[in-house]
């Protein structure tokens, strides 16, 4: 089970499992050595290759990222060959280490401000919905909600996309590559914890799932990262089928930490004709729905008749 999200040892896996992937051949060296008891990198290549001491190395890969100037750690990036997501987790990591320890901040319900609901209704042709660094779905407009209409089968709210991959079987027949969703969101929360450590909603949630599923545990200890801000998406919806969707992600400037993610098909695909299809399939339903509301309502008012039959002025 993971308990919370600990910065040190976090830099120290995080580190060692970058190192462990590349060979010597990789990284340009020759490999003297033979074979390795274990795979990748030695520590002492690695402080050759990033210009650092063999001490200061295995110090860093303890965990102490705390006063690591910005050019020791593109030092660290370029002898590691980490891409975009795994750079920019490394500076987090170490802006974490750096910050003074505070406690874990109590989780509070999070919503989203009137006008950007007003402004996802106003997306009517493509599913639009907002979230939060936990993937926490904090408002869509009426294809969004149709197109997760698996995941809104849960009456838990908010909905939220890590506990439908892990926890909900629905989420293996909704994504044709189940395993590379399920890659993309633990790595989505990694990414995540290196920016906040002391969020305790996050390690409610990453200890919650790693109690419960052990693909989870098995990704999370992989320490991969990744920037979610477009790309492409394959989704089989029960009602309408399958769906290739470009997907990108915008940042609310004045809402820190909430994300606008818009779906679209290409157009003239058969995707546009499936989206145009879950339209139509979510308008029947919102009608089928206003209507049994309103009966519900009718019912309430209706007059009813008085207990024991007939009115007793005319016995």
């Amino acid at each position: 089970m993971v308990e919370g999200v600990d910065n040190r040892n976090e830099i120290r896996q995080f580190l060692a499992s970058r190192r462990a992937r590349i060979t010597p051949g990789q990284a340009g060296l020759p490999n003297y050595g033979g074979s390795r008891r274990v795979p990748g990198l030695r520590r002492e290549e690695v402080a050759m290759l990033a210009g650092v001491s063999i001490d200061y190395y295995i110090r860093l890969e303890r965990g102490n990222l705390s006063g690591v100037s910005e050019s020791v750690l593109d030092s660290l990036v370029r002898a590691l060959q980490l891409d975009e997501a795994e750079h920019a987790h490394l500076f987090d990591l170490a802006r974490a280490a750096a910050a003074s320890p505070r406690p874990r901040r109590t989780p509070r319900k999070q919503q989203i401000r009137p006008s950007i609901q007003f402004a996802l209704d106003a997306i009517t042709g493509a599913p639009a919905f907002v979230r939060n660094g936990l993937l926490d779905v904090l408002g869509a407009n009426r294809l969004g909600r149709a197109l997760y209409s698996e995941m809104y089968s849960d009456p838990a709210r908010p909905v939220n996309h890590a506990r439908f991959i892990f926890l909900n079987p629905r989420s293996h027949g909704f994504y044709p590559d189940w395993k590379r969703a399920a890659n993309d969101t633990v790595a989505i929360l990694r990414t995540e914890s290196g920016r906040d450590p002391f969020d305790r909603a996050l390690s409610d949630l990453v200890g919650e799932l790693s109690m419960r599923s052990e693909e989870f545990r098995t990704l999370w200890a992989a320490h991969n990262v990744r920037q979610h801000y477009t790309g492409l998406k394959h989704f089989h919806h029960p009602a309408v089928g399958d769906l290739h969707l470009m997907y990108d992600a915008m940042d609310l400037s004045a809402d820190a930490g909430l994300s606008l993610l818009v779906y679209t098909a290409e157009p003239g695909s058969a995707s546009e004709d499936a989206l145009r299809l879950l339209a139509s399939w979510a308008a029947t339903l919102e009608q089928a729905e206003q209507a049994e509301q309103a009966e519900q309502a009718a019912a309430e008012v209706a007059p009813r008749a008085p207990a024991g039959g007939a009115n007793k002025d005319q016995a």
